[in-house]
């Protein structure tokens, strides 16, 4: 018997059991690996983002699934707190571009090595089985069972994640077991996922990475999403972080409609790109088109540009009327890219969707329809941008369900 047991070993089960201890209280963590922290060691590319440097009000323009939910947890648990949390124990942090936040040493082994030095020093004991199933008494939830044993509690914290990178643990129990407490799941998607282009020429570009572009979503007419940064042309479409972020603004993708559009020189007006053009063309008059614009964009870009404008590339540069200059900047405003689907599940950052939050209590993270059981993290649906906002909503919501457990 043991007041809180906290099903998975990860950003949310960690924070909650730690703070949970914190207030006296004994908590155990079932982490299915055996090791916490599995998901953890890998984000950020293995630097660990554990958070975002700004207001609650920034964080919910991050959020933009059911923001609105994680008021009350933000309110007792924000950003700041979770970088005075990682600095108490001993990992020093610092503001990235962005204000992206990653600990000094740019290792993620330093933030599970000081979760689980905090779990040992307050007697949280970790146990490497997976839970099976809640037990469930007169409408309560009072334990789990894992192998063939019932382990009995006053509560039962669910933090074990989504159900992308399955390899670290995350299978999407969470969502089995609060189903059968009688929740709700809304749909799961991919949250935070590289996006598939029936476009060849992203084949072309594979390993391009484009920095200080602007990439517009539309679906249609609308405009979903817009944004300044990175990307990457892979071999089966486009990635990176402008990707990742814009992914998550599609509920669905339906092939004749979404589409993505690449800003190259957002730097410049149309008027002051027509200006560079002219000035490039008058340097390399006797030149041929793809030896002129060489300076303008990346070299592996070229040809496939020069392909998509329809001017030949060995038209001398002399040549080119005024109508297919225009039309070859607005293409260099506005590149397309056609998208068809996500990539799968298990490549995303996140998983969007989850348990239903009009049945959790936003104040406790308790459920309302079973008393005894709580929920922390990627489990619940809502989800973020990338930047470190996804960690921080663990956090808040495992700090707001341990001050209850």
């Amino acid at each position: 018997m043991t007041d809180t047991i906290i099903v998975g070993g990860g950003a949310a089960g960690c924070m909650a059991a730690i703070q949970a201890a914190r207030l006296g209280k004994s908590a155990v963590i079932f982490e299915r690996n055996g090791n916490i922290g599995r998901k953890l060691r890998i984000t950020g590319k293995g630097r660990c983002n554990v958070t975002n440097n700004s207001t609650v009000q920034e964080h919910m323009a991050n959020i933009p699934v059911n923001p609105r939910f994680l008021y009350s947890a933000y309110s007792g648990f924000d950003a700041y707190d979770t970088m005075n949390f990682f600095e108490e124990l001993g990992v020093p942090l610092k503001t990235e571009r962005g204000n992206r936040v990653f600990p000094v040493s740019d290792n993620a082994e330093d933030i599970v090595a000081a979760l689980g030095r905090e779990l040992k020093r307050l007697g949280v004991k970790i146990i490497g089985e997976r839970v099976t199933s809640l037990i469930l008494e007169n409408g309560c939830c009072c334990g789990v069972v894992a192998g063939d044993t019932e382990y009995r509690s006053n509560s039962v914290l669910i933090a074990c994640g989504g159900k992308s990178y399955p390899n670290t643990g995350s299978t999407g129990d969470g969502y089995t077991l609060a189903k059968s407490a009688g929740h709700t799941i809304t749909d799961l998607k991919p949250g935070l996922v590289p996006l598939v282009s029936p476009d060849k020429y992203c084949a072309e570009l594979m390993g391009l990475s484009l920095r200080n572009v602007t990439l517009s979503l539309y679906d249609g007419q609308k405009l979903l999403f817009s944004e300044l940064g990175e990307m990457l042309f892979t071999h089966f479409g486009v990635s990176g972080p402008l990707v990742l972020s814009a992914s998550s603004h599609l509920r669905k993708i339906s092939p004749d409609r979404c589409r993505l559009v690449i800003d190259l020189k957002p730097g410049l007006t149309p008027e002051q790109l027509d200006s560079r053009l002219q000035r490039d063309f008058a340097e390399n008059l006797n030149r041929d088109f793809s030896n002129g614009i060489r300076g303008l964009l990346p070299a592996k870009m070229i040809p496939v540009i020069i392909a998509l404008s329809g001017i030949p590339a060995d038209k001398k540069v002399n040549s080119i009327t005024r109508e297919e200059r225009h039309a070859f900047g607005e293409l260099i405003k506005a590149f397309p890219v056609r998208i068809s689907k996500f990539r799968p599940i298990d490549e995303a950052i996140v998983t969007s969707g989850g348990v239903s939050i009009k049945e959790i209590s936003p104040k406790t993270m308790e459920s309302k329809i079973t008393p005894g059981l709580f929920f922390a993290g990627e489990v619940i649906d809502t989800d973020a941008y990338t930047g470190g906002f996804n960690l921080q909503i663990a956090f808040s919501t495992a700090y707001a369900a341990a001050q209850y457990l």
